[in-house]
């Protein structure tokens, strides 16, 4: 793998960070400035997962995008908005993440991005 397509794994990341957020919104936000930040954060959730889909394999990309985005909302809910801390929660989650990172880790990458 590239040193380049590290760069575009960053993104993914960064993307399912701000997934957190617009699910997140679509949930708790009340007022109009949270609903605009909501449809800000879904808008460049997108916009990253497709950029990145331009250089890596997309179902890997995909894969990993919404497994941590899924991680990262239960975490959120349970940190932020008081959701009951449940071990069964966090042993599937991760069991989620260890899916991911071995997708990811099996998924072979040749340059230009295309995998094999």
């Amino acid at each position: 793998m590239s040193s380049s397509n590290n760069k575009y794994w960053f993104i993914v990341v960064i993307a399912a960070c701000f997934e957190v957020i617009w699910v997140i919104g679509l949930k708790h936000a009340d007022s109009v400035w949270e609903w605009i930040v909501t449809g800000v954060a879904i808008v460049v959730s997108f916009g990253l997962l497709i950029y990145s889909s331009r250089i890596l394999p997309t179902s890997t990309v995909y894969a990993v995008f919404v497994g941590l985005g899924t991680a990262g909302s239960v975490i959120a809910e349970m940190t932020v908005f008081g959701v009951p801390f449940n071990w069964g929660k966090i042993a599937f989650i991760s069991l989620l993440l260890t899916g991911v990172i071995g997708l990811k880790l099996v998924t072979h990458e040749r340059e230009g991005g295309t995998s094999s």
